[in-house]
């Protein structure tokens, strides 16, 4: 029976007349005793739970920390410090869809003081421990999932701590059809002789969210295949990167039939034709050494080839120890356990696209934006990374930012070696603040206007611009953001509009202006905006936000209208809604 078969039967029951209080209970009691296969166990709750009952979250920028790039084409990284739950729910808004890569290496629930749940550390004498984890991460994945793209992949690191309760997790929220593998990672080169077994590797799950649609690009699902990247050199600094030479005559050249000429006073049988090698020439191709003649065989059209499908025992992807000289070697006062090699990161990203855009919201040092970064600079991939950590310890300003900024910017490591700085990057700095929850007009003038970060980082745009259509704005009214290929107008006063559409009318635009418009419902003025209509995109806020946080956070609206008395107020259920949710809630077990 499936689980829709059961909800069914069980409203029957529950609607059903002549049965006593008795009878009906007994029967859903028979429901109850049915055998279910999947992972059970108690839901705890979460401390920040409660918190986004009462307090919707924003994002406001650390604008001082913000690091621009001369370079126009630079991508926009972001880096936010708060809890991930928090930010997660704003990201539901700001990326629904449109995450192709999730890298996460979270707690691995140890007991060894790596796992906090509501402010405590979890320990092996825990009753719940395994039970605050699963929840803990199941609330996570549930909003990752929705954050993923058609094309998505998720990457979790994880060890034997948890392992087999997460691939049952996963296989509930992600689809056990959408499991794609379990890599075993090589994480340690060390032997540990005071144990039974020396545990020297890692998992790696990854899900899809389409598996149908990874395995019909399966022919980009690979690794490039370079044999020694070390035999790529540029000594005359030719603009298309690093090269080497490969031969131009070809093997067994008489008896292929090759062509047979002089070019550049070396006679032999070719592989290509005398024109050809005189176009490769005239293009810098062609180098001449000694009594041979070689062609540019450039390091980007290397990894630009695909290899072999990758399997699922990884021995090269790095080990803590890697990670560990890496990070000292950035940040040589900072101790930090066990931080993820860049090596497994980077052979993650190669497996996906490079114009991806990738989250991490167990940040930890900053690894994965240091990988994307430095794997842009390799094969001229346009990845842009958004990083999500708290600030437990100082981490995420000491640690995650910092290192990250040296690596844009350039460091000397203690050994004196100047690492230069990967600059054609942008990263941005944000932290998590909060509006009231209830939906009075107060509040909502509160949300719109703590919103316009949030709004940036949902179109990518950050140049402000204090003129609009010739006129000078009033920022208590408008704000507007334009980079030359996106332009957003925020209306913050709704009695503008009117002004605004005239000025749009007179506007020459090519690509339609984004336009946010305060409303204390739904409605977005479109009547206002018909007369430029194909102009612009008309959105209502805070109402869209509103939506989507009520989405997220499971609750329940008591009407559409928003200004009803609390926007995720919930209702009182039906009898069969209670008693459906009674048979299908967790049963209570201790791990």
């Amino acid at each position: 029976m499936t689980n829709n078969d059961r909800i069914n039967l069980i409203r029957r029951i529950s609607e059903l007349e002549g049965l006593t209080d008795h009878e009906r209970s007994a029967l859903l009691g028979l429901l109850r005793e049915g055998k279910t296969y999947g992972l059970v166990w108690e839901d705890k709750p979460e401390a920040v739970e409660e918190r986004l009952r009462n307090k919707l979250p924003v994002l406001t920028e650390v604008k001082e920390r913000a690091l621009i790039s001369d370079s126009k084409d630079a991508p926009n990284h972001i880096l936010i410090e708060g809890d991930n739950l928090e930010v997660l729910t704003t990201l539901a808004y700001t990326h629904a869809g449109r995450v192709d890569v999730i890298y996460i290496d979270p707690p691995y629930n140890t007991s060894n003081k790596d796992f906090v749940y509501n402010d405590s550390f979890v320990d092996k004498e825990d009753t719940y421990r395994h039970s605050k984890w699963l929840s803990f991460m199941s609330r996570r994945l549930k909003i990752a999932k929705q954050l993923l793209s058609e094309k998505g992949v998720i990457f979790i690191s994880i060890d034997d701590n948890e392992q087999a309760q997460l691939k049952l997790l996963c296989d509930e929220i992600f689809g056990a059809n959408n499991f794609l593998a379990s890599v075993v990672q090589k994480s340690r080169d060390s032997i540990s002789g005071d144990l039974l077994f020396s545990t020297n590797h890692n998992y790696l799950l990854v899900y899809a969210l389409k598996q149908s649609i990874i395995f019909a690009h399966k022919e980009e699902f690979r690794i490039p295949s370079v044999a020694n990247e070390k035999a790529f050199k540029n000594p005359d600094n030719d603009p298309r990167g690093p090269w080497k030479l490969n031969p131009v005559d070809g093997p067994g050249g008489e008896r292929k039939g090759n062509p047979y000429y002089t070019f550049l006073g070396i006679t032999g049988y070719y592989r290509y034709s005398k024109e050809m090698m005189q176009k490769y020439y005239d293009d810098g191709l062609i180098i001449k050494r000694k009594n041979s003649l070689g062609k540019k065989y450039f390091l980007s059209q290397a990894l630009s080839k695909k290899g072999d499908p990758p399997t699922t025992w990884w021995d090269d992807a790095g080990t803590t120890t890697n990670g560990t000289k890496l990070l000292q070697k950035i940040l040589p006062d900072i101790i930090f356990n066990n931080p993820k090699p860049i090596e497994l990161i980077t052979r993650c990203l190669q497996l996906m696209y490079k114009d991806a855009t990738i989250l991490d919201f167990f940040a930890g040092s900053g690894t994965t934006l240091h990988a994307t970064m430095q794997l842009n600079a390799k094969d001229g991939g346009r990845r842009r990374c958004i990083l999500v950590t708290n600030n437990e310890n100082n981490i995420c300003e000491s640690v995650t930012y910092e290192r990250n900024k040296r690596v844009i910017q350039g460091y000397t490591t203690p050994k004196g070696e100047h690492v230069a700085g990967l600059t054609e990057n942008n990263l941005r700095y944000y932290k998590t603040d909060f509006v009231p929850s209830e939906p009075n007009n107060t509040n909502k003038r509160k949300l719109i206007a703590a919103a316009t970060d949030l709004l940036c980082i949902k179109n990518d745009v950050y140049r402000e611009q204090t003129v609009f259509g010739g006129r000078r704005l009033k920022p208590a009214a408008a704000r507007y953001f334009d980079d030359g290929k996106t332009q957003m107008l925020i209306i913050y006063n709704e009695q503008a509009v009117d002004a605004f559409v005239k000025v749009i009318g007179e506007m020459d635009v090519t690509n339609r202006i984004k336009v946010y418009v305060y409303s204390n419902n739904h409605y977005a003025y479109t009547d206002n905006f018909e007369p430029v209509a194909g102009k612009v995109e008309v959105c209502a806020l805070p109402a869209a936000i509103y939506g989507t946080y009520q989405k997220v956070l499971k609750l329940r609206k008591r009407s559409d209208n928003i200004s009803a008395d609390a926007p995720f107020a919930e209702e009182t259920p039906t009898e069969a809604e209670q008693a459906t949710h009674n048979i299908m809630k967790k049963e209570v077990k201790h791990d």
